[in-house]
């Protein structure tokens, strides 16, 4: 039987008015300097005061926020897609009394997975002890004021999404810098993503229905590893991006763990969704195809620093006395030689608002 005109149009109308993806109602992240929007700097920023001055937040807000970056993190890109406000970091209800009904900040810049005991027990120094069981600690102190019953908390967290990560990168980082070597580092792999999983499972039994969880990047393309890993041997490198073998070998193994975990959650709690954000994957593209993706001064030198074949220097970093500032941060996929920019920040959080870089749609 045909569809009158009119039956037609009364069907797509009910098709598309109930087929657009609701929007989340808050959003609470977890993580390290990729995602942390300010605890860092309250907290004191003793380790990298840099951050509390320009150039740092010099392309967006003209103003230092505690963001590692010149603008926008992948956060602040996907709650502006919500209509939500910019999380404001949990550390701010101390001073000004936020209000974090619409989501909340639990990152700390220089946190680990593993609490701050492991790394002093193999002579590691970290930048803060706030850890991500500390973060989950955070979150734990904060629930009452967002519900209250186990009804009303259902109903709140089912609206809400839960940015768990990127974490884990810095229990590489620090160790790696101090000179332990890959082969130990790589140890640590297991015990690292058996954490971050406890942390999601923890935050399901909170109440934590949509989760999004970002893998390591590939490390072996960072501006900060090809400088202190520099090598002569052309069989180190990755002819197709001039990126470190072994160490983007090392983010795919720490990678691979974590999706297997993830998918051990799925079976476990199928009425999480717990979807696998692929930075990895995300970096790749941008390092293969740099131009396409509007990085014209290339994907390894950095916008902000002190020279050098990659303007990047450990001991003299971005907004210390020598270091310079590119002309069009835009242009440049590394903000600082650690830290992405803001243009790179975008392309990631676009690619996984539309499903590019994402195992799972993060919207049904």
């Amino acid at each position: 039987m045909k569809l009158t005109l009119l039956s037609f149009f009364i069907i797509s109308f009910f098709h598309f008015s109930h087929s657009s993806p609701q929007k989340f109602t808050s959003i609470f992240s977890f993580g390290n300097s990729l995602a942390d929007t300010g605890n860092f700097l309250i907290s004191g920023a003793v380790a990298f005061p840099y951050v509390g001055h320009l150039p740092y937040g010099i392309t967006y807000f003209h103003h230092p926020t505690g963001r590692f970056s010149d603008g926008r993190l992948v956060v602040d890109f996907i709650a502006e897609s919500q209509d939500l406000p910019l999380l404001p970091p949990y550390l701010a209800k101390l001073a000004s009394h936020e209000n974090f009904r619409q989501g909340a900040n639990f990152a700390v810049a220089g946190a680990t997975a593993l609490d701050p005991a492991f790394f002093q027990e193999i002579g590691v120094s970290l930048w803060t002890n706030y850890s991500l069981s500390t973060q989950l600690r955070w979150f734990d102190e904060l629930k009452p004021s967002l519900c209250k019953t186990p009804q009303e908390c259902s109903e709140y967290f089912k609206k809400s999404l839960f940015l768990v990560g990127e974490i884990g990168g810095n229990d590489y980082n620090f160790p790696l810098v101090a000179g332990k070597s890959l082969a130990e580092v790589t140890s640590f792999v297991p015990k690292v993503v058996q954490t971050i999983a406890e942390a999601i499972e923890r935050l399901i039994e909170r109440g934590a229905v949509n989760l999004l969880v970002p893998g390591n990047l590939p490390i072996g393309c960072s501006t900060l590893y090809l400088t202190l890993f520099a090598t002569f041997d052309k069989e180190d490198y990755d002819d197709r991006n001039w990126c470190l073998k072994k160490l983007n070998n090392f983010a795919r193994y720490h990678n691979e763990l974590l999706k297997s975990a993830i998918e051990q959650l799925r079976r476990k709690h199928p009425e999480a969704r717990i979807i696998y954000a692929d930075y990895y994957g995300a970096i790749l593209r941008f390092a293969h195809s740099p131009r396409h993706f509007g990085f014209y001064s290339g994907t390894q030198e950095a916008c902000c620093g002190s020279g050098g074949l990659y303007n990047f220097n450990l001991t003299a970093p971005c907004g210390s006395v020598g270091s310079h500032l590119c002309e069009d941060p835009s242009t440049y996929l590394s903000w600082d030689g650690i830290h992405l920019t803001e243009a790179a920040y975008h392309q990631i959080a676009n690619g996984l608002l539309d499903g590019f870089f994402t195992d799972l749609p993060l919207f049904i």
